[in-house]
């Protein structure tokens, strides 16, 4: 209690000077109370470096990402998993990626197309801007004049041919090769790689080794030549449907001459193929190994391969296995690949759930769109997505994300310039999409064309600025 004296004192000093300080009573809070009393800080960005995604939708900071950047600093690995139902944006966000990523130099791209309207596929309209013709696989045209994918075109080594021939097999026979049957394969496709020198070995040679396997192959096992062809029967069926069944025509023939594999953009047109038959997978199968020993190369270019509906390579083991080699091996040589699933249920419940996960591990960009509740909780557990995040999931509107970039998690709105919309447009609801209310005093055609105008520099700005020299191998 304050002594008489001292509040005499400080009354006539007040009624002298008037009162000039106010007493205030200190509070007592906790740590999370007072933070509301400082200015909102929003979390740090990916830095200045890459590709204009869109902006961050609590802080309206533009958003910039490019995994070659930032491999080795803020990324473990290139590799990106974009998840998300239909039509909230994922066809868009992929599209408009691409194209952005395209402006730099060193960059080249190829896309497994799966879907498609009117007889072509998604990726169309962007390759004909581009001047690009899609590498369309279609059975229905591939006997005449189509394109077609030789397995055992020279360019790939005799290992991986073998190797790719075997994935063919277990793929359409749902189990792995038995060491007989694998025997067979192996003599087969020795045999005809010695033999045949004055042409590319094609699948009809491998078929008809099998049936009819030399007498030199039972001798080198000391097996009886009947032992030997009842080995490779099965293997020789299931050949045979490339070379005389419903898949004939895409792999039984010499590599179509005029594939340019130095192109900015490869596109493979998929969408004449069945997506639930048997026949995608091995489609992926061989396209897979044909680009690794193709198309990935060590001459300093950053490569990105797109692979839509990707579920038809993570839900197959034998299949997954083969892109979780590629995987590994690309890294090294500046390969980024990029998968589109609409849901991670079908894939960590199906048959390769294992190697599903060691392909979902070294993606360490992870895109989620609007799914549903029970979804957002599935996908969260998985990937380890903060409770927040997975909460705003299911309220997501078309055209805005979840971006978790190795733990840096961000709510992302993405932006398509209006020279971009024709080109990237689908049936599904593309991201700014509704128009803004146009200010009274402002022509609509005017505040369009301003709009227009300001993003097209901010993005012109950004790709002049950024070196074209990545510190990537």
């Amino acid at each position: 209690m304050r002594d008489p004296l001292s509040l005499l004192t400080e009354a006539f000093t007040s009624f002298v000077f008037g009162k000039v300080e106010t007493t205030r009573l200190p509070v007592r809070t906790s740590t999370g109370q007072a933070q509301a009393v400082y200015l909102p800080t929003a979390a740090p960005g990916l830095g200045d470096s890459g590709v204009i995604i869109g902006r961050e939708v609590y802080s309206g900071k533009g958003y910039i990402y490019d995994p070659f950047q930032l491999y080795g600093q803020q990324l473990p690995a290139p590799h990106w998993l974009v998840l998300g139902e239909s039509g909230n944006g994922k066809s868009a966000l992929e599209k408009t990626y691409v194209l952005r990523q395209l402006r730099f130099r060193d960059r080249q791209v190829v896309v497994l197309d799966a879907q498609g309207e009117d007889g072509v596929g998604e990726w169309n309209l962007i390759a004909q801007e581009l001047g690009i013709t899609p590498i369309r696989l279609d059975p229905m045209t591939a006997l005449d004049g189509g394109i077609r994918l030789n397995p055992l075109d020279p360019a790939i080594t005799t290992t991986g041919q073998l190797a790719l021939l075997r994935t063919i097999i277990e793929v359409a026979m749902g189990h792995g090769l038995d060491e007989r049957s694998g025997f067979a394969l192996k003599v087969a496709h020795s045999y005809v790689n010695e033999t045949v020198t004055d042409r590319q070995p094609v699948l009809t040679d491998i078929v008809e080794q099998l049936r009819h396997p030399e007498p030199e192959s039972a001798e080198a096992m000391n097996v009886d030549i009947d032992d030997v062809r009842a080995w490779g029967l099965d293997v020789a069926l299931v050949l045979d449907r490339l070379v005389d069944g419903d898949l004939r025509g895409m792999f039984d023939g010499p590599t179509t001459v005029g594939i340019d594999l130095d192109a900015p953009l490869i596109v493979f047109d998929l969408s004449h193929i069945d997506r639930n038959s048997i026949a995608m997978p091995i489609l992926m199968a061989i396209v897979g190994v044909w680009l690794e020993h193709t198309w990935i190369r060590p001459d300093r270019k950053k490569r990105i391969f797109l692979v839509e509906e990707a579920w038809h390579i993570i839900n197959s083991p034998f299949v997954a296995q083969l892109f979780q080699r590629l995987l590994k091996f690309g890294r090294r040589l500046g390969l980024s690949f990029v998968a589109v699933v609409h849901h991670l249920s079908d894939v960590v419940d199906g048959a390769a759930a294992r190697e599903a996960a060691a392909i979902l591990k070294m993606a360490s960009t992870r895109t989620v769109y609007a799914q549903k509740a029970d979804e957002a909780r599935a996908t969260g557990r998985v990937l380890g997505l903060p409770r927040w995040a997975v909460e705003i999931i299911p309220t997501l509107t078309p055209g805005i994300a979840v971006w978790d970039v190795n733990g840096n998690v961000q709510v992302v709105k993405h932006l398509i310039t209006e020279a971009e919309r024709p080109l990237v447009f689908t049936d599904r609801a593309m991201t700014e999409s509704s128009r803004p209310v146009v200010p009274e005093h402002v022509q609509a055609a005017e505040w369009e064309a301003e709009q227009r105008a300001a993003l097209i520099e901010q993005h012109q700005k950004q790709y002049e600025n950024e070196s074209t020299e990545s510190t990537v191998a």
